[in-house]
């Protein structure tokens, strides 16, 4: 079996690691100090499980395992913490198992054995879904194959494109299948509506300018996209850009 342990505690991977040793368990092939890490090393290592801490900076726990569920083969996850408060939204995620520092011996052994009856079929037992009053810090997709991770705090806009949503920011563009209602509810003020179809970061907006054709359009940074606003929306998006 090929383990990930993803904590920002060394002494906790090395307790861990330790007591996965003594169980004869596998081999542990990467350690990652945050989510972004953990999910970096999953794709490099190809894990059968991932022991993911809840609390963490960078990126959560509970987030990570919504991101490494997009994979074509996920991880089994199961979730470490010092904090028994999670295990509800760690069920509703579909971890494999919840696990509460300092960690049993046996119930580490029954949480490995869940893993064993799994791993030949390399199930998706993480399932992406919200995590009620949380919002995520970053999107993903697979992108030929892999999955490719955007911070949130450097999207330029969300445009919604038949069944998927376009991402722009900083890098490029991906497209998600996130609705764009979802996300509106999700980020709250962090995205400006400026027309049914599309929110932009109001801090990286530019100007709102007029197009060849007269219609309004506010100019993003980092991306060179010029994107339409609805008249209806222009008074809101005007009294915005002035506030910012």
């Amino acid at each position: 079996m090929q383990i990930l342990i993803a904590d920002d505690e060394p002494l906790a991977r090395a307790r861990l690691r330790a007591q996965l040793q003594d169980l004869n368990a596998g081999s542990v092939v990467a350690e990652a100090a945050n989510g972004v890490e953990a999910i970096e090393l999953t794709r490099a290592h190809r894990p059968d499980v991932v022991f993911m801490d809840i609390r963490m900076p960078a990126m959560d726990g509970m987030e990570a395992a919504r991101h490494l569920a997009q994979l074509p083969e996920p991880p089994a996850v199961i979730f470490t913490t010092a904090y028994d408060q999670h295990a509800l939204a760690a069920f509703d995620a579909r971890a494999i198992d919840y696990l509460v520092k300092p960690i049993r011996t046996e119930r580490l052994r029954e949480a490995l054995a869940r893993v064993d009856a799994l791993v030949g079929a390399r199930r998706n037992i993480v399932e992406a879904m919200p995590v009620e009053g949380q919002a995520r810090t970053h999107l993903s997709a697979l992108v030929k194959g892999e999955l490719r991770l955007v911070p949130v705090a450097e999207i330029r806009f969300l445009r919604a494109d038949h069944k998927y949503v376009e991402v722009g920011w900083s890098g490029g563009e991906i497209l998600i299948e996130d609705s764009l209602r979802t996300l509106e509810e999700e980020f709250g003020d962090r995205f400006l509506r400026i027309h049914r179809n599309a929110l932009v970061a109001g801090n990286h907006i530019i100007a709102i300018e007029r197009d060849d054709a007269d219609n309004f359009v506010v100019v993003l940074d980092g991306t060179g996209r010029k994107l339409p606003i609805s008249r209806r929306l222009l008074g809101q998006v005007r009294r915005r850009v002035r506030n910012i």
